[in-house]
């Protein structure tokens, strides 16, 4: 079953998929990808907000295993 941490992982793990793509064909949208993806990282690291985690849980419910 999915729940709203997994399916961050998931996300984050497709979107720097999708980053590292564009990035190999040379788009400037895999560098504005990364940063964004590492802007939201550090966002979470400072203030423990999750904008993906807030919106997924809303739909999807916490994991059992989450604090």
């Amino acid at each position: 079953m999915l729940c709203a941490e997994k399916l961050q992982r998931f996300m984050m793990a497709t979107v720097l998929v999708i980053a590292y793509f564009l990035l190999s064909i040379g788009s400037i949208y895999g560098n504005i990808l990364l940063f964004f993806v590492i802007a939201m990282i550090v966002v979470w690291a400072i203030s423990d907000f999750c904008p993906s985690i807030w919106v997924f849980s809303k739909f999807f419910g916490h994991c059992k295993n989450y604090q």
